[in-house]
C-alpha cells in the first residue's frame, strides 16, 4: 500500500457531498455499555440519500435480559445532518465530543431472538415510549478514515461490491439517561464508535466478524475479520492501551455456537509489533437481525447480522462490548465458519 495514503480530517465526522453511486450511504454508530449494572445499546443512523431514506436504529440491552429494538426507514431528501426518524446525532466537537438523542418508540422483548421472524415479534411484543439522551467522548485516537492516492485523488469504486469508501473508529466513553415508559437508568460507562461514507450493500461481503471491547479505560481492543469470497480476507483491528492505540497485524476469533447457530463464547487472539493478546467472550444478550436486497436480475439475497451484547475477559479483567457477526444466507445457512 505505499502508493496510497489515509486520510482523515475533523471535518469528515460531518456529513460529505454523495457521489452518483445509487446505494451511497453514510452512516455513523456507536455503543455504550454500563459495567456496574450491565445495561447497554447500540445506536445507527445510515443515511441513503439517493434512495431517499435512512436506516436508523436503536438497540437497548436491559439489564433483566431484555431487549428494547426499533427500526425504520425514515425518508430523508438530503444527506446535510444524521437527524432521521426519531433520532439524531451532534458534533459537539470533532473526534471528543458527540451527542446522542432519541425520542420514539422501541419494541421490548423478553425474548429477543424473536427476531428471526420480525413481523412475528413486531405483532406480538408491546412497544413503549422511549427518551435517549447521552453524551460520547473520546478516549483514544481515531484509527483509519479514507484511503486515497498519494496524488490526493480517490480510489475507484464498483459500486456493486463496495462496503464503503471510507472508514474510521474511536474508543470513547459516555454517560446520560435512558427512559422507556415508565422505566428510567442512569448510564455511565464505555463503548466504541464509527463511522463510514461511499457506496454500501450489506450483500457486497461473504461474512465477517467484528468484536469491540472496552476492559476498562486503559485497556480495549477491536477485531476485525471481513471476508469477501474469492479468497479475499482481511484481518485486523487494533489495541487500546493508555490512550493509545496499536495496530493488530493478525488475529483469530474462535466461536461456539447455539443450537441455532449463534455465537455464544469466543476466543479472539491478537498479534500486535509488540506481543500477543487472548480475550475471551460470553454472549450476555443476543438478537438476530437482518437485511434483504432484491438485484435487478430479480434475485433475493439475504444478510444475517446477529448483535450481541458480549462481556469479555482479558488477563482475569472483566469488560464488555458487542460481537457482531454478519452472514450472506445461502440455502438457508449462514456462509461464515
Amino acid at each position: 500500500m505505499t502508493d496510497f495514503i489515509t486520510k482523515l480530517e475533523p471535518e469528515d465526522e460531518f456529513n460529505h457531498l454523495p457521489d452518483a453511486s445509487p446505494n451511497y450511504n453514510e452512516s455513523m454508530y456507536f455503543n455504550l455499555f454500563d459495567h456496574s449494572s450491565r445495561l447497554g445499546g447500540w445506536f445507527r443512523l445510515g443515511n441513503r440519500p439517493n434512495e431517499g431514506y435512512a436506516e436508523m436504529t436503536c438497540c437497548l440491552y436491559l439489564p433483566d435480559g431484555r431487549v428494547g429494538f426499533m427500526f425504520n426507514r425514515p425518508t430523508i431528501s438530503n444527506n446535510d445532518e444524521f437527524n432521521a426518524g426519531g433520532m439524531s446525532f451532534s458534533i459537539i466537537e470533532p473526534f471528543k465530543h458527540l451527542r446522542i438523542k432519541y425520542t420514539g418508540e422501541v419494541l421490548l422483548l423478553e425474548k429477543p431472538k424473536q427476531m428471526i421472524n420480525p413481523k412475528e415479534a413486531f405483532t406480538s411484543n408491546s412497544r413503549v415510549e422511549s427518551t435517549i439522551d447521552l453524551d460520547i467522548y473520546g478516549i483514544s485516537p481515531m484509527f483509519g478514515g479514507e484511503v486515497i492516492r498519494k496524488d490526493g485523488t480517490p480510489l475507484d469504486l464498483d459500486p456493486e461490491k463496495s462496503f464503503s469508501r471510507a472508514h474510521y473508529e474511536q474508543h470513547t466513553k459516555g454517560s446520560g439517561s435512558i427512559k422507556l415508559a415508565n422505566e428510567q437508568w442512569n448510564i455511565e460507562g464505555y463503548g466504541l464508535r464509527d463511522k463510514s461514507w461511499g457506496p454500501r450493500y450489506w450483500q457486497s461481503l461473504s461474512w465477517y466478524r467484528w468484536l469491540t471491547i472496552n476492559i476498562n479505560k486503559d485497556i480495549g481492543f477491536m477485531f476485525s475479520i471481513v471476508n469477501r469470497g474469492e479468497g479475499k480476507e482481511r484481518r485486523g483491528g487494533l489495541v487500546l492501551e493508555n490512550g493509545q492505540h496499536k495496530s493488530i497485524q493478525d488475529c483469530s476469533i474462535e466461536t461456539v455456537y447455539d443450537k441455532d447457530r449463534y455465537q455464544k463464547t469466543i476466543i479472539a487472539k491478537a498479534v500486535t509489533e509488540e506481543r500477543e493478546y487472548l480475550v475471551k467472550g460470553k454472549v450476555l444478550s443476543l438478537i438476530p437481525l437482518r437485511n434483504k436486497r432484491k438485484t435487478p436480475q430479480g434475485e433475493d439475497l439475504t444478510t444475517r447480522i446477529t448483535e450481541a451484547m458480549t462481556e469479555y475477559t482479558f488477563e482475569e479483567k472483566t469488560g464488555y462490548g458487542m460481537s457482531e457477526y454478519l452472514d450472506q444466507i445461502i440455502d438457508g445457512e449462514p456462509v461464515g465458519p
